[in-house]
């Protein structure tokens, strides 16, 4: 059983798309945490201008009176006359090129994001477990059920050689004139009855089959081994787990472990809600060169930035406000789901005690079946007996061995559904 519950976790493709989504949980944590790095960009501009508003200085009318009268005085052209400035304001053959260093200093929603992230990742390994520890029980099950097929098949098969040898005797008491012939027709029309019983037995093995197959992921027709299953004896009884008749722990339960693990996202969103209120600060490094055509003009330009919200019209104390309402919201689903697991695992052990309870009357009723068989057999080959008695032992015998069949494995299927109640079973 173990290793066909494995071999199912390895082979299901919904357990590999939800480790897909783990992987990408795994994505978004790391990149939470590089968040604290620096970034550093190369951003460039190259502009060209035409038209549009200009710049006009008179800088010409205002010095070349006196650069002429020094030229007059030093007997000199030392001071060349200049043209008056009329520049457009959009820079024409311009370009700007810089490497940019970004590092943030201090800003609380970087944690927080990390924190929740974390916390994401956790809640989607809760997730695939909840998910192996469903698998695990639903393979149970269709093993049970297969195994319940195939013994109804052998169950049919035991009857029809029960009646194949009355019939044997019938056929000598007939050639004996000790019966009518009659009998032999009946005989084989019980035969028939039982081998189509038989035939409905086989079809649904072979859809047990199939479905157990399915779920551990392989051909649909591949034989299943049977595994050797202690045979319940009397008042016997299958014991659950050391677990049974001790007080349950919540925690065992993967579905308490998914809110817990939700509850503590919602409360890190409210408390990332909350930042809005808190300064962010962060430092910024420009190092490049501009100028007109192909000058250069290196240049370096340090920046500290500083970020502190006044007034955002409330919109951020009314979403502190829904996220505590979803904190609020997840209590009340907690204690529901709390509820609702008590109530799954009471009616868990009381569907294995009421199984047990009739197993154990259907051992008492098949020991004295088979020996009125025996009996009416007995009887019926010395004459004392008629053939109805016989059919009617050989009836109870074998729908006894179905009942009996049934709520055995029934024990087997309950016993599977508490341990999944009680999380009992380990799952790797």
């Amino acid at each position: 059983m173990d290793a066909y519950i494995q071999e199912a976790i390895n082979n299901s493709h919904a357990l590999k798309e939800k480790q897909f989504l783990l992987e990408r949980n795994l994505f978004a944590l790391e990149e939470a945490k590089r968040l604290y790095y620096p970034t550093v960009n190369l951003n460039g501009s190259y502009t060209l201008a035409a038209g549009g508003r200009r710049i006009e200085f008179p800088v010409g009318d205002l010095l070349n009176p006196a650069y002429a009268t020094l030229n007059q005085l030093t007997n000199s052209s030392n001071f060349p006359q200049i043209e008056n400035v009329n520049e457009l304001l959009a820079p024409n053959n311009f370009y700007d090129i810089k490497v940019r260093a970004q590092q943030p200093i201090v800003n609380a929603e970087i944690k927080l994001n990390r924190s929740i992230k974390t916390a994401q990742v956790s809640l989607q390994e809760i997730d695939m477990q909840v998910y192996r520890r469903e698998l695990a029980k639903n393979v149970k099950l269709a093993y049970y059920q297969y195994l319940q097929a195939r013994e109804a098949v052998l169950i049919y098969q035991n009857a029809t050689q029960l009646l194949q040898e009355s019939k044997r005797v019938n056929e000598s008491l007939v050639r004996n004139d000790k019966a009518v012939p009659s009998v032999i027709s009946r005989a084989n029309s019980e035969i028939a009855a039982v081998e189509a019983q038989a035939v409905e037995a086989r079809n649904q093995q072979r859809n047990a089959a199939a479905y157990f197959n399915h779920l551990l992921g392989r051909s649909l027709d591949q034989s299943i081994t049977i595994d050797t299953i202690q045979i319940l004896q009397g008042g016997d009884r299958i014991l659950v787990s050391e677990q049974e008749g001790r007080p349950f722990i919540f925690e065992n339960r993967e579905e308490i472990a998914q809110l817990n693990k939700a509850q503590e996202i919602n409360r890190l969103l409210v408390n990332l809600e909350e930042t809005y209120r808190k300064p962010k600060i962060g430092a910024q490094l420009d190092v490049g060169s501009q100028a007109f055509g192909l000058d250069v003009g290196p240049y370096a330009l340090l920046g500290i930035s500083l970020e502190i919200p006044l007034w955002t019209a409330n919109r951020n104390k009314l979403q502190v406000q829904q996220a505590a309402s979803n904190v609020s919201a997840l209590n009340e689903q907690i204690a529901q789901v709390k509820d609702q697991i008590q109530l799954q695992i009471r009616i868990a052990q009381n569907a294995v005690q009421a199984e047990q309870e009739i197993l154990q009357s259907y051992n008492t009723q098949q020991d004295a079946a088979r020996q009125y068989y025996r009996d009416t057999f007995r009887r019926y080959k010395e004459g004392v007996a008629n053939y109805i008695e016989l059919l009617d032992a050989r009836t109870q015998i074998t729908n006894l061995d179905v009942r009996r069949s049934i709520a055995y494995y029934n024990v087997l299927m309950r016993r599977a559904e508490l341990e999944r109640a009680l999380a009992a079973y380990p799952i790797k």
